[in-house]
């Protein structure tokens, strides 16, 4: 495996070591008795510079990491390219864990499967002078406690939107969280077919502090039209018009990318 990815591996795992025992203990007695546990995502972006290498990536997806992820627990790993990309592609990649623990143990585990590595190899060995991508950006991400498992669409074609909403503090942040979860954002959007995915509180990654949650939708009509019922839903007005929701206060700024799967996409 590349040096840089086992760099990045040990780094992001050394940090999640000093913050486990911080999320064992996150939620109050009994929680895990009253609601399932939360997922938590790792979220990649590869960042490519032609065909080929998206290809590659592609085909490491599809052939060698979904099918290796999978035998180790890892359910409905979504790959993504962009709708509407200006110049080459970028691919997401969404893996969702079942724990912590699982994360930390991806990589020592996909190093000891022969049929992953072998499956893999043009990727994971790719030479400095042809490289299978340019870089990756990856953060970790926990499930919201009202959506803490991926719900997946129905199987057709669509389209999905990423959105980023990011805090100027970590308590603006955690309120534009409660105000998902315990004011019900979460349940306005599945009212009004802002159909979700997933939602994740970022815990390591870039543009820190920041939420990041995926919707789909059939097409960018449905989009615009379920998007305006949300914004004139009396429930939804009543919630932003709560002065500790103001946006001004909670979100500094809000990032968005339509994104169609993959044909080997398992959301």
């Amino acid at each position: 495996m590349k040096r840089r990815n086992f760099v990045k591996t040990s780094l992001l795992t050394g940090t999640l070591t000093s913050i486990l025992p911080q999320l064992s203990m996150a939620e109050p007695t009994g929680y895990l008795q009253k609601k399932a546990a939360p997922e938590f995502y790792e979220l990649r972006v590869y960042t490519l510079k032609n065909e080929a290498q998206q290809k590659l990536v592609e085909d490491y997806f599809r052939t060698a990491a979904i099918p290796a992820l999978n035998k180790l627990g890892s359910r409905n790993i979504g790959v993504f390219t962009e709708q509407q990309p200006e110049g080459q592609t970028k691919l997401y990649a969404v893996i969702p864990f079942n724990s912590v623990e699982s994360f930390m143990q991806v990589t020592d585990k996909l190093a000891q499967d022969a049929v992953y590595l072998k499956a893999g190899a043009a990727y994971l060995n790719a030479p400095a002078s042809v490289p299978a991508y340019d870089r990756i950006e990856s953060s970790f991400m926990k499930a919201f406690a009202n959506m803490p498992r991926i719900e997946l669409p129905e199987k057709k074609s669509r389209m999905f939107e990423l959105r980023r909403y990011e805090s100027h503090s970590e308590m603006a942040g955690k309120k534009k969280i409660e105000m998902f979860n315990d004011a019900g954002e979460i349940a306005i959007f599945k009212r009004v077919g802002l159909t979700p995915v997933f939602f994740g509180e970022t815990l390591i990654g870039e543009m820190r502090p920041n939420l990041t949650y995926m919707l789909t939708f059939d097409d960018m009509a449905e989009h615009d039209q379920n998007w305006k019922q949300f914004g004139s839903d009396p429930e939804w007005k009543r919630i932003s018009g709560m002065p500790e929701y103001a946006d001004n206060k909670i979100v500094s700024r809000i990032t968005r990318t339509f994104l169609v799967p993959t044909a080997f996409s398992q959301i």
